[in-house]
C-alpha cells in the first residue's frame, strides 16, 4: 500500500485532552494509517492511504473534533490549457501535491482555485506541480513578500489572547481590590462616613431617614461585583466556553471543561445570591480571577511555547530572497523560486549562497557554520560543493545549482527538524494515558469533594468552594507539555549545533548508549585517502592498470588511485567488464588484460602468489596504510600503499567518550596490522577493534554487542555502513556521507568532527532529565494539589486553597514546564 504524509497546523488546542481526542479522531478516521498530534507545535501529522482518505476529510474530522485547521486559500493564473482534458490534468496534478487540501480549475477563467496547508506546501510547490503537468503558471506579484500563514494565524490568536487579558485584569483588578477591602472592613466605616456628610448637608432631613435613602452597602457593591465581573465572564473567558461545549458535544472534558465548570460555579451561586436577596457572600471575585489568572498562564505559555520553535525559523529564515543567474551571458537578479537545476549562479563577497551547487568558477571561503556548527570557514575551490544559505566571505565564484527548492539540503534539515519535533518518545505513551482519564477523573474527585463536605458539615458554599478549588488547581497542561516541549527544544539545539536528530524515539535511545562502534575510513579518518608507495618493476604500468579499472569505482581508495594517475598524467584506458568486489576489491578488463586490484586476501583467494611483496605489503601496514596488489591476468605486477590522515579531532572524541564510560570499537576491512596501527593514534588497544570486517560483516558485529547486553551507537558514512547504521539502536551518520547512511541513521552529524557524537549523547541526557523532571513536577503538582483544594488539611490544620490561588498554581504549572524546556537552548556541548 503506498501512503502519504501530511502536516497541518491545529487551532484551538488548550491540553492533553485536546491532542488526543484530536489524536483518536484521525486515527478513527477511514484510511488513516497513523496519525500523532503535538500539543507543543499544535501540529497534526498524519500518514494515510490516499486511495481510502483525502487531506479535506481529514481536515473535517478535526473540525468535528471542535478545532480548527490552519488553511490558506490562493487563485493561480494557469497558461497553456486549451480544453476540458487540460483543466483536468492540472487539477489532479494540483490535488496529488503534497499539503494540497482540494483544487479546482476553471477552463474558461484559466485559474486554479487551490486550499493547501501552509508549511507543507507553497506557491513553490504548487507551480512546480502545474508545470510537471506540462502547463505553466503566473505567480502573483507579492510572491517574495509572502507571509507565512501558520505563524500570521498563531501571532493573530497570541493578539486575541492579549486582548482578553487586558480586558480581564482591567475588570478584575479593582474588582479584587474592593472585595478584599470589603471583606478586610476598611469599606465599612467609609460608606458610613459618606452618609453621615450627606445627611448633616441636608439638616431638615432626619438622620435615620437619610441612611435608608442610600442603598444598604453590600447591595450596592455586590451588584458593582456583577458589573465588573461579568466582561470577564462573558468576553475574556468566552473561549473557555466555547471549547467546553464543543468538548460535552464530542462526549468528552478537556481543562476549559474544569475552567468553565469552576469559574461558572463561583458566577452562578453569586448570581443566584444577589437575585434571590439571600443573605449570603457573593464570589464574584472569585469567578474572575480564576479567569484572569489563567490567561495569565495561557498567555506567557503561547509566548513560551513560541520560542521553542526558534530553531526551525532561524533555519528558515537562513534562505536568502533572491539569486544572481546568468541569463543570456549576463547576470539578472531573479526570485530564488526560478532558480532550475543547472542554472550557473554568480556569488560575490559577503552574500549568501542561494542554493546548493558545485563551484565551477573562482575560489573563496565560506562560513558553513549556520548549517554545520562547525565555526571555520571552508575553503572552496572548482569543483568543490557548496551549500545554500551559507555566506561567502573571501572571493567571488560561479557555481552550477545542483538542488533547488524543497531538495536543497537546508530544506530537507528543516524537514527532518519539523518531523523530530512532531514526534513522539516512547516516554508520552504513560502521559497520554493519563491524559485520556485524567479531566474525568477530576470532575469526579471535584464532585465528590463537594458531596463529602455537604454531609460533613452541611455548608453549601464551603463544600462549593472546595469543589471549586479541585477544578481549577488540576492541570492536564503541564502533563500534555512536559513532553513535546523538551524534545522541540532539544532537537532545534541540536540543529543549531549541526547535530540532526531523526526522531524523539531515537533521542531517547541515545540518552542511554553504553557502546560506540566507529567505521574507520571516512569517520575516524579523512576519507581522502592518497597513494603514498608503489612497488613494482613497472611502476608506470602499475598504475596505469590500476587506476584505468578504478574509474569506475566509488569507493575512497580507487579514487585516490585515479587522482594519484592524474597528478602523474598518466593516460587512461576505459575499463570493460568492471566489478566491484565488496570488502575485497575490483575486478575488470583494461587493454585486453583481465586486472585485479584488491586485499592481499582476494590475491590469496584467487591464487595469485605475492610471496615477492609480502615484506612490503607488511612494512606498509605497519606503517597504517593500506596495501593494495594489483595483478593482470594471473600474475601480480605490484602493490600500492595507500593512507588515509586521521581526523583531527578523533582522538579527542575517542577519549571523551571513554572518560564517560562507554565502550567504544572501531570496524574496518582492512587487515589487522593496519587497523591497529590508526587504532593505536586514536587510543584504542587491539581487543577493540575489529579488522577485515565485511560489509555484511558489519551489521554482525552491532548485533553481536547488543546480544552482549549493550546498547549500541553505529557511527558510518558510507552505502556499505547502512546495514550497520540500521540495526544499531542508535546508526549516526556522518553529513558528508552518502544519502543512503543519513537516511538509514537516527542521528545525523553535519560537521566531520567526531567530537559530536558525544555532544549528541550529552543532548539527549539532558533533554531526557528535562522530560523527566517536566513530568515529575506536572504529576507531583496535581498529585499534591488535587488533595490540598478538595480539603484534605482543612479539617486537621485550617490549611485551605482558596479557588484563586488554585487558579494562580495552575497557571504557573504549566509556564514552568515551558520554561523548563526553553533552558535546554542553553545547554553547553
Amino acid at each position: 500500500m503506498t501512503t502519504k504524509h501530511i502536516t497541518f497546523a491545529v487551532t484551538g488546542m488548550t491540553c492533553a485532552s485536546c491532542s488526543g481526542r484530536v489524536e483518536r479522531a484521525l486515527r478513527k478516521a477511514e484510511g488513516v494509517v497513523e496519525a500523532n498530534v503535538n500539543l507543543a507545535t499544535e501540529q497534526a501529522h498524519v500518514e494515510y492511504d490516499p486511495q481510502q482518505a483525502q487531506p479535506q476529510a481529514l481536515i473535517a474530522t478535526v473540525e468535528r473534533s471542535g478545532y480548527g485547521v490552519i488553511t490558506e486559500q490562493v487563485e493561480l493564473p494557469v497558461t497553456g490549457m486549451t480544453c476540458a482534458s487540460c483543466s483536468g490534468r492540472v487539477e489532479r496534478a494540483l490535488r496529488k501535491a503534497e499539503g494540497v487540501v482540494e483544487a479546482n480549475v476553471n477552463l474558461a477563467t484559466e485559474r486554479a482555485s487551490i486550499t493547501y496547508a501552509p508549511g507543507v506546501a507553497s506557491l513553490d510547490t504548487l507551480r512546480a506541480a502545474v508545470e510537471k503537468a506540462g502547463y505553466g503558471v503566473i505567480m502573483p506579484a507579492a510572491e517574495s513578500a509572502q507571509v507565512d500563514s501558520e505563524a500570521q494565524a498563531r501571532q493573530a490568536e497570541l493578539d486575541e489572547k492579549r486582548r482578553k487579558l487586558v480586558v480581564a485584569v482591567i475588570f478584575t483588578l479593582p474588582l479584587f481590590v474592593v472585595s478584599m477591602a470589603r471583606d478586610l472592613g476598611f469599606i465599612q466605616p467609609w460608606l458610613i462616613g459618606a452618609g453621615r456628610a450627606i445627611a448633616e448637608q441636608m439638616p431638615s432631613m432626619p438622620m435615620d431617614e437619610m441612611m435608608k435613602m442610600i442603598p444598604a452597602r453590600d447591595d450596592l457593591l455586590n451588584w458593582i461585583f456583577l458589573a465588573l465581573a461579568t466582561p470577564v465572564q462573558l468576553y475574556s473567558g468566552r473561549s473557555f466556553y466555547i471549547h467546553a461545549w464543543k468538548a460535552l458535544r464530542a462526549r468528552t472534558a478537556n481543562m476549559d471543561t474544569l475552567i468553565a465548570l469552576g469559574s461558572s460555579a463561583a458566577y452562578l451561586y453569586s448570581l443566584a445570591v444577589l437575585l434571590a436577596g439571600m443573605a449570603g457572600h457573593v464570589y464574584f471575585e472569585t469567578a474572575a480571577v480564576i479567569i484572569t489568572l489563567i490567561l495569565v498562564g495561557k498567555f506567557l505559555e503561547a509566548r513560551a511555547k513560541s520560542q521553542t520553535g526558534a530553531a526551525i525559523r532561524a533555519l528558515i529564515g537562513l534562505q536568502p530572497k533572491t539569486a544572481r543567474v546568468l541569463r543570456g551571458g549576463a547576470e539578472a537578479e531573479v526570485p530564488l523560486a526560478e532558480v532550475r537545476a543547472g542554472d550557473i549562479v554568480s556569488v560575490r563577497p559577503g552574500e549568501k549562497v542561494p542554493t546548493d551547487g558545485v563551484i565551477t568558477m573562482g575560489q573563496s571561503t565560506v562560513d558553513e557554520s549556520m548549517i554545520t556548527g562547525e565555526s571555520m570557514p571552508v575553503q572552496k575551490n572548482v569543483g568543490d560543493s557548496v551549500i545554500g544559505a551559507t555566506i561567502n566571505r573571501a572571493g567571488a565564484f560561479q557555481f552550477r545549482a545542483t538542488r533547488v527548492g524543497k531538495d536543497t539540503a537546508l530544506a530537507q534539515i528543516v524537514r527532518l527538524v519539523q518531523e523530530a519535533q512532531g514526534s513522539k518518545a516512547p516516554v508520552q505513551q504513560l502521559v497520554d494515558k493519563v491524559s485520556a482519564v485524567f479531566v474525568p477523573v477530576v470532575i469526579g474527585i471535584a464532585a465528590l469533594t463537594f458531596v463529602a463536605w455537604m454531609l460533613a458539615t452541611g455548608d453549601f458554599t464551603q463544600a462549593l468552594i472546595f469543589a471549586v478549588a479541585v477544578l481549577v488547581i488540576a492541570c492536564p497542561c503541564a502533563l500534555g507539555l512536559a513532553t513535546p516541549t523538551a524534545i522541540m527544544v532539544g532537537t532545534g539545539t541540536g540543529a543549531a549545533h549541526g547535530i540532526l536528530i531523526k526522531n524523539a524515539e531515537a533521542l531517547e535511545r541515545a540518552s542511554k548508549l553504553t557502546t560506540v562502534i566507529f567505521d574507520k575510513t571516512g569517520t575516524i579518518t579523512e576519507g581522502r585517502p592518497s597513494v603514498t608507495d608503489m612497488v613494482g618493476a613497472d611502476e608506470a604500468r602499475l598504475l596505469r592498470l590500476a587506476a584505468s579499472a578504478e574509474r569506475a569505482s566509488e569507493h575512497p581508495l580507487g579514487e585516490a588511485v585515479v587522482r594519484a594517475a592524474q597528478e602523474r598524467g598518466v593516460a587512461l584506458a576505459q575499463p570493460q567488464q568492471f566489478e566491484a568486489l565488496a570488502g575485497h576489491g575490483i575486478q575488470a578488463m583494461v587493454d585486453g588484460a583481465a586486472v585485479l586490484v584488491g586485499s592481499p586476501r582476494l590475491m590469496a583467494e584467487r591464487g595469485i602468489e605475492i610471496g615477492a611483496l609480502r615484506g612490503e605489503i607488511e612494512r606498509m601496514q605497519r606503517e597504517a596504510k593500506t596495501a593494495v596488489v594489483v595483478s593482470a591476468d594471473g600474475a601480480a605486477l605490484g602493490a600500492l600503499g595507500i593512507a588515509d590522515t586521521l581526523k583531527p579531532t578523533s582522538a579527542a572524541a575517542i577519549d571523551e567518550l571513554k572518560r564517560r564510560g562507554a565502550a567504544v570499537l572501531m570496524l574496518t576491512g582492512d587487515n589487522r596490522a593496519t587497523a591497529e596501527a590508526i587504532a593505536r593514534q586514536v587510543g584504542l588497544d587491539a581487543a577493540e577493534v575489529r579488522a577485515e570486517v565485511l560489509p555484511e560483516m558489519k551489521a554482525a558485529e552491532v548485533k553481536r554487542a547488543q546480544e552482549q547486553g549493550a546498547t549500541v551507537a553505529m557511527v558510518g558514512d558510507g552505502i556499505n555502513d547502512a546495514p550497520a547504521l540500521a540495526q544499531a539502536d542508535v546508526g549516526v551518520a556522518m553529513g558528508a556521507g552518502t544519502d543512503v547512511a543519513m537516511e538509514t541513521a537516527d542521528l545525523t552529524l553535519l560537521r566531520g568532527d567526531l567530537r559530536a557524537v558525544a555532544q549528541a549523547i550529552t543532548l539527549s541526557q539532558r533533554t531526557m532529565a528535562t522530560i523527566r523532571w517536566n513530568l515529575f513536577w506536572a504529576f507531583i503538582y496535581n498529585v499534591i494539589g488535587i488533595p490540598l483544594a478538595a480539603g484534605l488539611l482543612y479539617a486537621p490544620l485550617g490549611i485551605q486553597l482558596s479557588p484563586m490561588i488554585a487558579a494562580g498554581a495552575m497557571a504557573c504549572s504549566s509556564v514552568f514546564v515551558v520554561s523548563n524546556s526553553l533552558r535546554l537552548r542553553g545547554v553547553r556541548l
